[in-house]
């Protein structure tokens, strides 16, 4: 007789430039793996549509037409940047798609660099990033960036989308549980093969790979922002290559953001805001969201948390 118990079927592969790792639990390893085929294809698809890195991409038709004329995109290119659009009024333009203007050549976060910009050199060069010269027209589904020069880039919101989307794709097909983990914003439904509930480990912000806690997410969406990765110590001072939009310069005060949300799309969007918010900002404005949960770790290592949330060490 065929054993039929459940079991976990990873893959790991390079998606949106990014490392994404998809987990189906199911009794059949073909059946598996034909499901997590098609999850990839979805992401690939999603990433034709968003990549700046393909000339034929609907975001670079948008960019190219900048202060030209509108853009007529697919209703799904349109729904994110207004749901996108959303997100930026309610962080107040901490979150902004239209940051792909920014001149990357002052903050290269390496070695070489050893001094902030000057703070008029760093407000020039965002200037054009201003979500609200993102015009919408609903009826036609067009976008129109008001200023010549203005460019959008999904990189704050594109790879929780894409996770969101994958499992909606599996979901349709049946997969009763499985995680899509888009390099830390991560998505999961259902139960493990035991019947346990998926847990995440939230990483220690000194040691990335040193967990300082562990959470419950079946059902739930976790995105990460942090300095940890990339980031530039002056003058004893660590900023974070996470650029606020509104002064163009690195941000400092917070080691990294943890989100909770129903979708990794949300809590992808939230994550870097919260952090240009700053910790008493961030959670007040968490804390008046529903079904929204947040963890903040700032540079003295204190962790901060919003009410809902349940941290078991």
């Amino acid at each position: 007789m065929q054993d039929v118990r459940l079991a976990s079927y990873r893959r790991v592969l390079k998606l949106m430039g990014n490392r994404f790792e998809f987990t189906v639990v199911a009794d059949n390893e073909n059946w598996a793996n034909d499901q997590i085929d098609s999850a990839i294809s979805e992401v690939q698809r999603i990433e034709k549509l968003l990549t700046t890195f393909s000339d034929d991409s609907q975001t670079n038709e948008i960019n190219r037409n900048a202060g030209i004329k509108p853009v007529r995109v697919d209703e799904e290119v349109f729904g994110l940047i207004a749901r996108s659009l959303k997100i930026s009024d309610l962080t107040q333009g901490a979150f902004d798609i239209s940051y792909g203007s920014i001149d990357k050549k002052l903050w290269n976060f390496d070695a070489n660099m050893t001094s902030l910009p000057s703070v008029e050199v760093a407000k020039q060069a965002v200037k054009l990033i201003n979500y609200k010269n993102i015009i919408l027209d609903a009826s036609n589904t067009t976008v129109f960036l008001k200023e010549k020069g203005m460019r959008i880039g999904f990189g704050g919101i594109g790879k929780g989308y894409a996770a969101d989307s994958a499992k909606r794709l599996l979901q349709a097909n049946r997969v009763m549980s499985g995680i899509v983990n888009a390099a830390g914003d991560l998505i999961s439904w259902g139960t493990q093969p035991n019947n346990l509930p998926w847990t995440v480990a939230i990483a220690d912000p000194d040691q990335s790979t040193v967990p300082f806690s562990r959470l419950n997410i079946s059902g739930m969406a976790i995105a990460t922002s942090g300095n940890y990765e990339k980031y530039v110590t002056i003058d004893g001072k660590k900023y974070s290559h996470t650029i606020d939009p509104t002064t163009g310069l690195p941000i400092s005060g917070i080691k990294s953001v943890s989100i909770i949300s129903p979708s990794a799309e949300l809590s992808d969007a939230m994550a870097t805001p919260v952090m240009v918010m700053g910790v008493k900002v961030g959670l007040d404005l968490i804390n008046q969201l529903n079904h929204m949960a947040c963890i903040i770790v700032d540079d003295h290592n204190k962790i901060h948390s919003s009410h809902n949330i349940n941290i078991k060490n």
